[in-house]
């Protein structure tokens, strides 16, 4: 029985590997076909002041909509067409201005091809992707992808499996050949994104989590050290601003120092702020990243940054709990993310 079960184990196993093996080969295949062909599709994209109009039905729907989702978030707007439906009256989505593209393994896709004499009614280019060169679809369209594959990677050669892998990989390149064109940012991405990580790493500025106004702490240099105490207690922030007479940052005093301090004297209430500040304190801008202040903390190992302004006079004040708080953590700071 056991080894029976060791028998069953390794076949399974092997069958995953073939099907990855089938499937990144047909997808290896593509790397040739990228040629000026492909080149003329993705500057009639560029150049096209419409959307790009994707059908397919069945796996090539699928695989259409995945299409359509990544280009619209790289900055192409896109627009996923049921073949059916398209003829029961959303072909008014179609406008001249737009590019078709026309998703089929046969390219004999009834469902698609009576679409075909309608979009050249309207006017529009037809793009078609297709695994069989010589079919009506091919032959009717203005520009063609050729995702062809070689077998799928199911055993009887009927699941769609290598053919919308293929095809998959090909919308992706024609999708990051446009967004790379477009000079799409990382920026560009997250706008598209407000609700991920990377819209909270690229969007979220200082001046949204810090706290601001008489929220503050702040003392003088002279102040004595009872209310400095008294400041940084009241604020709730484990630390205060020290400002000289012109209200310039000069300095800061946290819980810690207050530590340090009472293993050095017990004579605390004779000092003022000035004498017990630490100088220079680490700083940020309003509109600095949230994920930047974030940076900051984890290189220097503390947990607030004054916020100044040009002048260097302290208009806030951000806590690593108000970071956290809003999503963000230490394991996604990155360095390609500092200002």
């Amino acid at each position: 029985m056991e080894k029976e079960q060791i028998t069953i184990e390794k076949d399974v196993i092997e069958i995953g590997k073939r099907v990855i093996r089938i499937e990144a080969s047909a997808v290896a295949e593509l790397e040739k076909r990228i040629d000026e062909n492909f080149s003329k599709i993705v500057e009639l994209i560029l150049n096209s002041k419409g959307r790009v109009i994707v059908t397919g039905i069945g796996k090539s729907g699928i695989i259409a909509r995945k299409i359509v989702a990544t280009m619209n978030s790289t900055g192409t707007p896109a627009l996923y067409l049921h073949p059916v439906d398209a003829i029961h009256g959303d072909l008014g989505v179609v406008r001249k201005e737009d590019v078709v593209i026309c998703i089929s393994k046969s390219g004999d896709t009834v469902e698609v091809l009576r679409l075909i004499p309608i979009f050249k009614r309207i006017g529009v280019p037809i793009i078609s992707m297709v695994g069989n060169l010589n079919s009506q679809l091919a032959r009717l369209s203005d520009y063609v992808l050729n995702v062809a594959v070689k077998e799928e990677a199911c055993p009887y050669n009927l699941a769609p499996t290598s053919s919308t892998t293929a095809t998959l990989a090909m919308g992706d390149a024609l999708a990051i050949a446009l967004l790379e064109k477009r000079n799409f940012t990382k920026e560009n991405f997250a706008l598209f994104h407000p609700g991920g990580n990377l819209g909270k790493r690229l969007l979220l500025k200082v001046e949204e989590l810090m706290v601001s106004g008489n929220e503050v702490p702040k003392v003088h240099t002279s102040t004595p050290m009872k209310e400095t105490i008294i400041e940084m207690t009241s604020k709730r922030l484990g630390a205060t601003c020290v400002i000289d007479d012109n209200g310039k940052l000069v300095g800061i005093i946290t819980d810690g120092d207050l530590r340090r301090l009472l293993h050095r004297t017990e004579n605390v209430f004779s000092l003022t702020a000035g004498e017990v500040m630490t100088k220079n304190p680490k700083t940020i801008k309003k509109d600095a990243l949230a994920v930047t202040a974030l940076q900051q903390m984890e290189t220097y190992n503390i947990t607030q940054l004054v916020v100044i302004d040009d002048e260097k006079i302290p208009i806030g004040m951000i806590h690593i709990h108000d970071l956290v708080k809003a999503g963000l953590s230490s394991s996604e700071i990155d360095n390609e993310t500092e200002q």
